[in-house]
This record gives C-alpha cells, structure tokens and sequence, in this order.
C-alpha cells in the first residue's frame, strides 16, 4: 500500500472511530462548530450533518473541517462545499435516537436541515511514532524524515 494510499485509509478508519469534527464557512469571521459526521463506508466523497435551519452552517457554501482523531496520532483539514440535503431517503438512512434527542420535533421537525459536505483537498498528518522515531525524539535526535513520510496532501 502506498503512503497516499495508507495515509487515506487511516484517515476513513479514525473518522469512522470518533466521527467528530470542527466545521465553519471559508471567509466567515463565526468561530467553527463541534458537528458529528454521518459517514458511509460507500461515500468516501462526502459525509452529512444533521443541524437546524438557523444554525451558523444552514447558508452552506465553501467550507473547512478539522479533525483529530480520538489518540491525537492523526490530523486533517479539509476543505469542501456544504449543501442542504434533499433527498429524504438519505435523510433517513441516517436518523437515529441520538439525533432525535437533538430535534423536539422528531424527524418532521420543521427546523431540521441535514447539510452534505462534499470533500474537496485535504491535509493529513499521521503522528504516530515508530519506536526508533520516539528514542531518536526523546534525545533530540532529528525525526523530522520520518514525519515527512507521514503527511499528505489528497483530494478525498
């Protein structure tokens, strides 16, 4: 497996583990908002945010999201384009009881949008050590090679 290719799919199998990211619109001076993503293992293209019609997000547009994964040994940023959701079967596919408990109203909330974010580039950094990378760090020795192999730049 290439580098590219293994940085990629540590990346799907981490956001998969701990779907959260922090999201805000490219050129928006509002801080980004904590979103929880809703993945599918066949859309390696886009994931999808259930929010609400008057939520910072709701205008779409060019967007970016940062993700750490759950033990800090990866790191994304990636930039993308948010749109509203239309379809009702994807809107379903991915209803649960933790997102209802977000919309009083239940699925028929009048106030409920799901927003696509389709992936544009990204950065990733993987920050896991090999074990002679931690003894060359911890006596301050040069690891900068190492890590080097472990940063991409993709289009997702």
């Amino acid at each position: 497996m290439s580098n590219e290719s293994d940085i990629r799919h540590r990346f799907w199998t981490e956001l998969s583990q701990s779907p959260f990211v922090m999201i805000g619109l490219q050129g928006s001076h509002e801080h980004t908002l904590p979103m929880t993503a809703q993945l599918d293992p066949g859309a390696n293209h886009c994931f999808w945010f259930y929010t609400t019609k008057d939520n910072r997000l709701a205008a779409g547009g060019p967007a970016m999201a940062q993700f750490v994964g759950k033990g800090h040994y990866l790191f994304a940023c990636i930039d993308g384009t948010l749109v509203e959701e239309t379809d009702p079967a994807v809107i379903d596919r991915y209803w649960s009881h933790e997102v209802a408990a977000w919309y009083p109203g239940g699925r028929q909330d009048p106030n409920l949008l799901m927003l696509r974010f389709n992936l544009g580039h990204a950065e990733i950094w993987r920050a896991d050590m090999s074990l002679g990378g931690v003894f060359k760090q911890m006596f301050g020795g040069d690891v900068r090679d190492e890590m080097r192999a472990k940063h991409v730049e993709i289009s997702l």
